[in-house]
């Protein structure tokens, strides 16, 4: 230890990659704030170390396309359960470049994170195109065959061509390969890219909802039947943005 080595200094260094040498001089140093900060950065290093190898691991769907040559696209949907507003899908194609090893299943990000990492997934994947169906087609549809048509229309809008798709439990009405994997947004990092940017661009869809039909708490509850929506539905009546075919809204219906 070198006497310029204040407590300060070393967690200042902690966050700049630090040797062997470096950790080794620290683990020697019996100040107990020094020995708190090395298990800080220790817990640290393990939560890397498991993140990066669970996002190895969520890689080998993509990894194995890749190895033949191939160009696949993750399709994920969101918006199934709410009782208006649009069914949102994603396709998001990644190469081997990508990083981001935060990328997971939306569900297990907090709105924050999600937010957070958007523009960042958006420059760092290939390619990424969103399929959206609204209220109207969703009632003529039913919201299974809408969630298909809008996971149809993310690919169809997609740049790069694709040899092949990973899909959330699901198939789409496409003459390419497609493998469905059951809860693939946690087993595909391309599916947990595209369930991530269809959640925020859907969230957002139905913020600017909330600002064209006011008093649902759309901005809230992204159309989901809270009670707040209901009591909006019981006072306001339904908009052009509800699900007319859904059970809750149907006794609106005049």
């Amino acid at each position: 230890m070198t006497k310029t080595e204040t407590i300060i200094e070393i967690k200042r260094l902690l966050f700049q990659q630090p040797s062997s040498e470096d950790i080794a001089r620290w683990q020697a140093d019996e100040r107990i704030g020094v020995q708190k900060l090395l298990r800080q950065y220790e817990k640290k290093q393990e939560k890397i170390l498991f993140q990066q190898r669970a996002f190895n691991r969520r890689l080998n769907f993509e990894r194995k396309a890749w190895q033949q040559g191939k160009v696949v696209a993750g399709i994920d949907e969101v918006g199934r359960g709410p009782l208006a507003g649009p069914v949102v899908a994603a396709a998001v194609v990644i190469d081997d470049s990508f990083d981001m090893t935060i990328v997971h299943d939306s569900k297990q990000l907090s709105e924050k994170t999600r937010q957070s990492i958007d523009t960042e997934i958006r420059e760092k994947v290939v390619d990424f195109a969103f399929g959206v169906v609204d209220a109207k087609d969703i009632d003529r549809l039913n919201i299974y065959e809408a969630s298909r048509v809008a996971m149809r229309q993310s690919v169809e809008a997609l740049s790069v061509p694709i040899d092949g798709l990973l899909i959330d439990a699901m198939t789409v009405d496409l003459e390419i390969p497609q493998e469905k994997l059951i809860k693939g947004d946690d087993r595909s990092i391309s599916i947990g890219a595209a369930s991530i940017l269809a959640k925020n661009y859907r969230d957002n869809l139905m913020k600017d909802f909330a600002q064209q039909f006011p008093g649902y708490g759309f901005e809230h509850n992204a159309g989901y039947g809270t009670a707040e929506h209901l009591a909006g539905l019981n006072t306001l009546g339904i908009t052009p943005i509800h699900r007319k075919s859904f059970a809750p809204v149907k006794k609106f219906l005049n």
